[in-house]
């Protein structure tokens, strides 16, 4: 079958049958068996040499999108580019080309004034909203707790930055997909953002940014070792936690010796820069759960039928 008469069978709602097997539910085992590692980031020995995203470039620079131009036009008109490409140094916030950058705080600690350094990526939540949310099952959460986006089958309709409450990912124009389906309206690139090295991990090393960091800022393991570590750190130094309930949890967790309320007022915040605020329990909502348990058996089929997309691309490359 060639590309050509794969897309009109697809159009026809014939190749749903082929990717039933996407759509099944992990088994009961499976789940018991899951291991969850999170990561500890302690902002007290933060020196904000940025060490860590230059690593995470580095060891990353091959999933970083080379873009097709010009770009197609988009409709409705509403509907902009977002073009990266001739900004890749740019390291203070994220882009599809930087997914780890260094927030500055300065504040009061202690009676002195310091800079507090913050490393700030995805903080990969428990529930993720992104991975639950997504309509072709593009993003998605790893049994080990990492969340990251299939760049072979995103559209770059950027949902999951809408419901992602700190808006992480990021979108670049002119890449992916849906440069061979519909151009004109099928998203408009493919978004991206930390992965956490899931290739390194699943080969049994540690993210680059942990690996390469001079002052052992991060430790990363279970998740519950990684709270356990988080609540004893901060007793120690009367410190405060972000991450073990926002947006019902996350797999990033932050110790401060400051509140994160001052944190959180001291931060730029803007496109590509998170703020550190409250953030409300995404999945906890009873429109995004229904959502969720509707769309899910869609969503498996819709992303088996663009794997199988993605994989004739590759072979007629």
């Amino acid at each position: 079958m060639n590309r050509r008469t794969f897309f009109k069978t697809l159009a026809a709602g014939g190749a749903a049958l082929a990717t039933a097997e996407a759509a099944a539910p992990r088994s009961a085992e499976a789940a018991k068996q899951r291991v969850e590692l999170a990561t500890v980031l302690d902002l007290t020995q933060c020196i904000g040499c940025g060490a860590c995203v230059e690593a995470c470039r580095d060891a990353n620079a091959a999933k970083k999108p080379e873009p097709q131009k010009p770009f197609p036009k988009m409709y409705p008109a509403r509907v902009k580019a977002e073009d990266w490409s001739d900004r890749r140094d740019v390291d203070d916030r994220l882009t599809p080309y930087n997914w780890l950058y260094i927030q500055t705080a300065q504040v009061e600690v202690d009676g002195e004034m310091q800079d507090i350094y913050i490393p700030r990526r995805c903080l990969h939540c428990v529930n993720p909203p992104c991975a639950n949310l997504c309509p072709w099952g593009a993003a998605l959460k790893q049994e080990n707790g990492i969340v990251r986006i299939n760049d072979d089958i995103c559209l770059g309709g950027s949902k999951c930055k809408a419901v992602c409450p700190w808006h992480i990912p990021q979108r670049q124009t002119g890449v992916g997909l849906y440069l061979d389906l519909l151009p004109a309206f099928a998203g408009n690139g493919v978004m991206y953002k930390c992965d956490r090295c899931y290739d390194r991990v699943a080969d049994g090393g540690v993210p680059a940014c942990i690996e390469v960091c001079p002052m052992q800022v991060q430790t990363i393991g279970p998740r519950d070792d990684m709270l356990a570590l988080a609540h004893a750190r901060a007793e120690e130094i009367g410190g405060y936690i972000y991450g073990e309930h926002e947006n019902g949890g996350t797999n990033t967790l932050y110790v401060s010796p400051v509140p994160f309320e001052t944190l959180a007022e001291a931060v730029e915040t803007g496109p590509g820069r998170p703020h550190l605020g409250p953030a409300q329990d995404v999945m906890a909502k009873d429109e995004a759960l229904a959502r969720a348990v509707v769309v899910s058996p869609l969503v498996g089929i819709a992303a088996g039928v663009l794997t199988f997309a993605a994989a004739m691309k590759k072979g007629d490359s």
